[in-house]
């Protein structure tokens, strides 16, 4: 049974904190497949009049991080048949997923209530998973989305038999994973030293205030960001560096760059005061942590996989440095097809004496939230979180939370991104191993997602 971890350190109790929420486990025995009487969707029809045709809802446009309902009608009585989806990123390279499925008695398949066989890129009942199983054909590929007002175009065929390769095509279909709800606004920032964009939920009123920062790998990313718009908050995608005239190499991180960031979005009009939340992934969480420790008017924090203490580059505000955690390369092994694994080349921070590039969280009065993948093979995220919030305990503080998901590697997106279980590596720049299992990472995603915007909800909005 698939399960997350919720921990919410108590004083009463040094063991009390620790409660599971249940995930299902293996889809029990599907009931006939029948598809279901819908109130709206896109009927995409076959290769002849008469013939097969898929059903989607919503109609031809969703939202990349909302669910796709999928059924096809027309089949013959229990024909077999492989639904096969594709997707080119914006760099051309193809990502697909196929699954075998058996129509009913009927000629009737609905992926909500019919299991995929055997075969396929999964089996079981998974209504989504011809979407969270799309893998890239050209290896250790990351989909990357830059130009979020572009939907990516989804592509679904049914096939017939459960050959290799399938055999004819039945019945096919288009349709749009857009980024950018209507009326979500998109404003490019250059405000004194700051290169963002923000992105504003529709209408004139005012919403909680996000900054979003990305982990190592330069630019401005702006898919978080807008799909966070579409849910209410006015968020700020930052880059800090290999940005337009920002510094092409990260040597040295400056909180004074980040505090200019906070400020523009308290002026905002239209964001909502008195403080602003901030979400980083990787090294962009190790700053918001840095933030959230130095500056003022932040109020709460959502960290995915990110180190607790300073990496990879010094930090520096006003008169204060927090040097970097030492790493032994020494300790990186190499598995299969000369791929790294690097999750013991950090020293350990809580282990080491005199350790000076743990950050001070016990100063930051904002509420903390850790997301932390189980499989993280680049930073001991579980184990950091977990040591942190046991200081932050001790000092009797209950400002934090943490969502610790099996079988969740480093990379952690919104629902429906493809896994991206090996990749370069933020340190080292060589392949390494990422982390994460396919099935699970997807119910990690579809999990953690709504539990983020809660979240800042719930403190972004607390008068």
């Amino acid at each position: 049974m698939w399960q997350a971890t919720v921990c919410s350190l108590r004083r009463a109790s040094s063991r009390g904190w620790q409660r599971r929420l249940p995930w299902p486990g293996p889809a029990p025995a599907a009931p006939r497949c029948r598809c279901p009487t819908w109130t709206s969707g896109t009927l995409a029809r076959g290769l002849s009049s008469m013939g097969p045709s898929i059903r989607l809802s919503p109609a031809a446009r969703s939202l990349f991080d909302e669910p796709l309902a999928i059924a096809v009608q027309g089949l013959s009585p229990r024909q077999q048949v492989t639904l096969r989806t594709s997707l080119r990123d914006e760099t051309g390279e193809l990502f697909q997923a196929s699954a075998r499925y058996q129509a009913g008695d009927d000629g009737e398949l609905d992926l909500a209530r019919c299991p995929a066989l055997p075969g396929g890129s999964f089996s079981g009942l998974e209504p989504m998973g011809l979407l969270w199983a799309l893998q890239p054909q050209k290896p250790f590929w990351y989909m990357m989305k830059r130009d979020v007002q572009s939907p990516f175009l989804l592509q679904l065929e049914v096939l017939e038999g459960h050959g290799e390769p399938p055999e004819r095509l039945l019945a096919q279909a288009q349709h749009e994973r857009a980024f950018l709800r209507d009326g979500v606004r998109r404003v490019p920032v250059r405000e004194g030293r700051i290169r963002a964009t923000l992105f504003l939920p529709p209408g004139e009123d005012t919403f909680p205030g996000i900054i979003d920062i990305h982990g190592l790998g330069g630019g401005l990313f702006e898919h978080r960001a807008s799909l966070l718009a579409n849910h209410g908050f006015a968020t700020l995608a930052l880059a800090y560096y290999q940005y337009e005239d920002l510094p092409q190499k990260l040597t040295e991180i400056h909180l004074e760059y980040f505090e200019e960031a906070v400020n523009y979005m308290l002026q905002h009009p239209q964001v909502k005061g008195p403080g602003v939340g901030l979400l980083g992934y990787s090294k962009g969480g190790e700053v918001s942590l840095a933030m959230a420790s130095f500056l003022k008017n932040i109020t709460a924090v959502a960290s995915l996989n990110g180190p607790v203490a300073v990496t990879s580059t010094p930090l520096y505000y006003k008169d204060k440095t927090i040097p970097i955690l030492t790493n032994y390369e020494k300790h990186i092994k190499v598995i299969g097809s000369n791929i790294l694994d690097c999750s013991d080349i950090l020293i350990d921070p809580f282990q080491a004496p005199g350790n000076q590039s743990l950050i001070p969280i016990e100063k930051a009065e904002a509420q903390l939230l850790f997301i932390v993948g189980q499989d993280d093979h680049v930073v001991k995220s579980e184990y950091y979180a977990t040591e942190v919030c046991k200081l932050l305990q001790a000092q009797g503080k209950e400002n934090f939370q943490i969502l610790s998901y099996p079988g969740t590697g480093h990379c952690i997106d919104p629902p429906f991104f493809p896994l991206y279980p090996v990749g370069n590596h933020p340190l080292l720049h060589k392949r390494a191993v990422l982390g994460g299992e396919l099935r699970a990472y997807s119910k990690a995603q579809v999990h953690a997602w709504p539990q983020i915007q809660a979240f800042f909800q719930k403190y972004l909005n607390d008068k």
